[in-house]
């Protein structure tokens, strides 16, 4: 009987979870749909109505890179589901939150309402976050692959820690691109290589904010790795994805073997 009750404890805490993160969910998309229209009505009926020397003042570039993040932001929040559904599992509840925060922390609160100009090493906090949550999502993707019997993929848990780190440096990597690539092709100073007079910096003062953030993405990488290794090698279920479908039927009969 006390077994039942614990099971069923835990039931209705999962689904507890799933209907906070489902709300959330809600929540975070409107906050990137509805800039997309407030942005749009400014631009098209009241580009005029903000002068340069006025507190709020946004250039035609803020507002597009704007709606491009909150485009970006509505199909970004949705991957965990997409994939969930492709490949037959459930992201842990706890991980999937930490997802939704960090994208509305990011895109909501950093662009829309310029967290990163208005809060101090905000851009240090979200490149943490980043990167600890991409090294945990490294970490579910060796599991499910280490469990499925069509890809031949056994690795100790050092490896999957080492895979971890490495996955997330290299998103942190790809996002230094995308910052690098629109800087020059709106006209925006993402990488800091400008003060804010205009003036280009030179040399190693122009390298870094990018430098600070890849050591940053490294340092939070390193410290998801070590998590996951702990996690792995003492059997702890932090970051282990629920098998569904296909994948569950696989995993038993690999187990089996």
């Amino acid at each position: 009987m006390k077994k039942n009750a614990h099971t069923l404890t835990a039931a209705e805490r999962e689904a507890k979870a799933v209907r906070r993160n489902k709300i959330m969910y809600a929540l975070t998309l409107a906050s990137f749909v509805l800039p997309i229209i407030y942005i749009v009505i400014r631009m098209v009926f009241f580009s005029d109505s903000v002068s340069e020397n006025e507190a709020g003042y946004h250039s035609h570039a803020d507002y597009i890179l704007m709606i491009v993040e909150c485009l970006l932001g509505c199909f970004v929040i949705n991957i965990p589901t997409l994939l969930s559904k492709r490949f037959k599992f459930e992201i842990p509840a706890l991980l999937y939150t930490f997802y939704i925060v960090f994208l509305y922390c990011a895109i909501f609160l950093g662009e829309v309402r310029s967290f990163y100009y208005v809060i101090p090493g905000w851009d240090n906090i979200l490149h943490t976050m980043s990167s600890m949550m991409t090294g945990f999502f490294g970490l579910m993707v060796v599991y499910i692959l280490n469990r499925d019997e069509h890809v031949v993929v056994k690795l100790s848990p050092f490896f999957i820690a080492l895979f971890a780190f490495t996955f997330s440096v290299t998103i942190g990597s790809l996002w230094e691109i995308y910052e690098f690539s629109f800087d020059g092709l709106l006209g925006l100073n993402m990488q800091k290589f400008m003060t804010a007079d205009g003036t280009q910096l030179v040399g190693h003062d122009a390298l870094r904010d990018t430098m600070k953030d890849i050591i940053v993405d490294a340092l939070g990488a390193l410290v998801s790795s070590v998590i996951g290794y702990i996690a792995i090698r003492f059997e702890k279920n932090w970051f282990k994805p629920k098998l569904t479908g296909q994948q569950l039927t696989d995993s038993a009969e690999a187990a089996k073997e």
